[in-house]
């Protein structure tokens, strides 16, 4: 008669019918939940790397370059001062400007160009019950420098808006001074670009738990 010893080898090597019963791990399915998490983590990486000039705005001096006569103002120093605080004086043309609200803000906003250039336009706020017929925009600045193509995201699309609304050109390259813009206000990019960090995190995650091989 055969000892326990003996049964063990052979116990192993049966095979249970019903694990033999059971359907192939989905893997088809598996490899589109993989690649749905690597879009959405590449996707939250790109928004986060779009905002990186806003994140540098953010941590910039408080302190305002002084740029002088809008009118005068060469390309080189506006160059020099861009993505920053910057404080200058000028007279704006309503003539191609555009108006135009934003959702929960009573105040109204108003796009114009520096008179004489087409180069640089102004963004400023009116405050609620102000904007008139009346209504003149100021002559001193204190704001963000930027170009159109690298405007925050609560300017993105305003070139076209103005083209769009006025029929007037907005020159390649053209600059950008969104007046009462300093760089404490923009800090609030920087937990919009933690979101978007933490959510690529959070995918990455989630794809190493699928892919990862169940000892």
């Amino acid at each position: 008669m055969p000892s326990a010893l003996e049964l063990v080898p052979e116990a192993k090597d049966e095979l249970d019918p019903e694990l033999l019963a059971l359907p192939d791990p989905p893997r088809r399915e598996r490899t589109l939940t993989v690649v749905v998490l690597a879009l959405a983590a590449a996707l939250a990486l790109a928004m986060a790397f779009a905002l990186r000039r806003d994140l540098a705005y953010a941590f910039a001096s408080s302190t305002p370059a002084s740029l002088g006569e809008l009118r005068t103002a060469s390309t080189e120093t506006l160059t020099a001062s861009e993505n920053r605080l910057v404080r200058a004086e000028g007279m704006l043309g309503a003539a191609a400007g555009i108006r135009y609200e934003r959702p929960f803000v009573d105040d109204t906003f108003r796009t114009l160009a520096v008179a004489g250039r087409e180069d640089l336009w102004v963004d400023v706020r009116v405050p609620a019950g102000q904007e008139s017929g009346r209504w003149e925009p100021p002559r001193a600045f204190t704001g963000r420098l930027v170009r159109f193509g690298g405007a925050g995201p609560r300017h993105r699309g305003l070139a076209t808006a103005i083209e769009r609304t006025t029929g007037s050109t907005v020159p390649g390259g053209a600059w950008l001074l969104v007046d009462g813009e300093d760089p404490e206000s923009a800090r609030w990019t920087t937990l919009l670009a933690a979101m978007f960090l933490g959510f690529a995190a959070w995918n990455a995650v989630a794809i190493a738990r699928i892919v990862r091989k169940v000892r």
